[in-house]
C-alpha cells in the first residue's frame, strides 16, 4: 500500500511540474499578435422595426456577419412559423418540464447550452437530441 501511495504521489509532482511549464512556456508573442488582427469596430445588434408586419431589417453589417459565419437571425418571410429557442447555461430544474410539454405537443425547439450545461446535464442534453429538437453550443456550432 505504501508503495502505491509513493507512485501516486510522485505522478502528481510529475503532473503539476508538466502544468506549470505548460503555463509558463507558451509563446505569448504569438498570443499577442495574433490578437492585433481583431477588431474593436463596435456592432450595434437588434432589428428595425418595419410596418405592416413585414419581417424587420436585420441591417447590413449584421447580415453580412451571420452570412459569414453561417449564423441563424430570422427565418424567410414567406412561410409563418415561430421559432422558440431556448438559452441554457445551467440547469435550474426547469428543462425536463419544458421537453414534457414540447413533447406533449409535437412542438421541437432550439437548445443553446453552454459547455458548462453539457458538462453538467449530458442526461438531458441527450434527451434534446433523441427527441428531435436543435442544439447548439456557442458560436453556431452543432452538436
Amino acid at each position: 500500500m505504501k508503495r502505491i501511495i509513493e507512485k501516486i504521489s510522485g505522478l502528481i509532482v510529475v503532473l503539476t511540474i508538466i502544468s506549470i511549464w505548460g503555463i509558463y512556456s507558451y509563446d505569448r508573442d504569438s498570443i499577442t499578435a495574433s490578437t492585433t488582427s481583431l477588431s474593436n469596430q463596435k456592432i450595434e445588434w437588434g432589428l428595425k422595426r418595419a410596418k405592416n408586419n413585414e419581417q424587420p431589417d436585420l441591417g447590413k453589417v449584421n447580415k453580412s456577419l451571420m452570412d459569414k459565419y453561417n449564423g441563424i437571425a430570422m427565418g424567410n418571410n414567406q412561410d409563418k412559423y415561430v421559432y422558440l429557442t431556448f438559452d441554457m447555461g445551467y440547469e435550474a430544474g426547469y428543462t425536463e418540464s419544458i421537453l414534457d410539454t414540447l413533447k406533449a405537443n409535437d412542438v421541437k425547439g432550439l437548445f443553446f447550452i453552454t459547455a458548462h450545461y453539457l458538462n453538467t446535464s449530458s442526461d438531458i442534453v441527450k434527451r434534446m437530441i433523441d427527441e428531435g429538437h436543435t442544439v447548439r453550443k456557442p458560436y453556431g456550432k452543432s452538436l
